[in-house]
Order: structure tokens, then sequence, then C-alpha cells
């Protein structure tokens, strides 16, 4: 069964969530712009390379991505759910 993810939104205008249909990370898997590229994961590295994206956040089966204030979710949400269909 292929992994599907539902856009989920928050209270905070510059964060969504992700929600995965199960389980796809083993823990938490949290990363903010400006971390130390050679500790994250091969996700937190995609993730965190759109242009917009600020920090992510995530846990067994979500992940919350923050954009920069300045950026727009239409610019930035193809390009996550394109890495996050990969899984």
């Amino acid at each position: 069964m292929a992994l599907i993810f539902n856009l989920q939104p928050t209270p905070n205008p510059n964060a969504i969530k992700f929600d995965g249909s199960e389980a796809f990370l083993e823990g938490r898997l949290s990363a903010k712009a400006g971390d130390d590229l050679d500790s994250m994961s091969e996700l937190a590295k995609s993730l965190l390379a759109v242009d917009g994206v600020e920090s992510i956040f995530g846990f067994q089966d979500f992940i919350t991505v923050n954009k920069f204030s300045d950026s727009n979710w239409d610019d930035i949400v193809p390009h996550i759910q394109e890495i996050l269909h990969q899984l």
C-alpha cells in the first residue's frame, strides 16, 4: 500500500502538517535552516533544500513544515509533496 499524505492546517499560518497514512519516521525528526547538514537525515536535507522552508518537525506518521513568512505555500507545497511521495 502506498503512503498517502493529507495536508492539515495549523493555527500558525507559516506551518502546515503533512499526516501520513502510516508511520514513516523512526522516532523524531527536527531540523531548521542553518543546522549542520552532516547530522541530518536525507529526508531532512531534502525538505530543507526546498526554497522557503525554515524548519521541519516530525514524529512517526507526520511532518510539520514551517516556511519563512515571506514565502508562499503555493510555491513550497508541490516540492514537499514530491519529496514525501518518494518515501
